[in-house]
């Protein structure tokens, strides 16, 4: 699953009594978040969120929201674009106060 974000930050929300189980938002997150528990949609690790906005954007049913942009996602962009902005991931096993990757995504260690 690679790098998380920052413990207990993330935006990402799942209403599990709207979701449908269909799977599409398991399908197109590309950090592995979600997964389908029991028949309907879980959040595995809601710590590895980059706030994309993908999962949201494609279900149907509106099950789940998150704050496109804030996250992660958005400091990597900002940083490929020139922008100054701060990425804030951990390595996978480290909590809060681990070696954290400021500058915009472009060093070792960020997501």
């Amino acid at each position: 699953m690679g790098p998380l974000y920052l413990r207990g930050v993330t935006t990402l929300r799942l209403e599990r009594a709207a979701c449908v189980g269909c799977g599409v938002c398991v399908g197109v997150c590309p950090r592995e978040v979600l997964t389908l528990t029991d028949g309907l949609a879980a959040i595995r690790e809601p710590d590895a969120c980059i706030e994309c906005g993908a999962c949201a954007l494609n279900c149907e049913a509106g099950a789940l929201t998150v704050r496109a942009g804030v996250g992660c996602a958005s400091g990597i962009i900002s940083g490929l674009l020139g922008r100054s902005g701060d990425c804030c991931c951990v390595p996978a096993g480290d909590g809060v106060g681990g070696d954290l990757n400021k500058g915009g995504g472009s060093g070792p260690g960020c997501c």
